[in-house]
């Protein structure tokens, strides 16, 4: 299980600050995460995939969209409306 936190627009595009998720396999990274949650519709999509301004943190660490989730990770996403 993983502990998601959502902060800046993100909490009201995506209609909450955090939520529970269970890992889709063993092997996740933080890219299969992104594309599992964009599956919920067109807000996600556009929040955590086409988003260019979007940060990334694991365990309060900034990280990379090939880096491995294991269970128990907390990770944030961060995005702020530019302009």
């Amino acid at each position: 299980m993983l502990h998601i936190l959502y902060f800046g627009h993100l909490v009201d595009a995506l209609g909450g600050a955090s939520e529970d998720f269970e890992l889709p396999s063993a092997q996740t990274t933080v890219s299969d995460l992104c594309a599992a949650l964009a599956q919920r519709g067109a807000a996600w999509h556009s929040a955590l995939i086409d988003n260019k301004s979007l940060k990334i943190t694991v365990n309060k660490q900034f990280v990379d969209a090939d880096s491995q989730l294991k269970d128990g990770d907390e990770v944030a996403f961060v995005a702020f409306m530019v302009g």
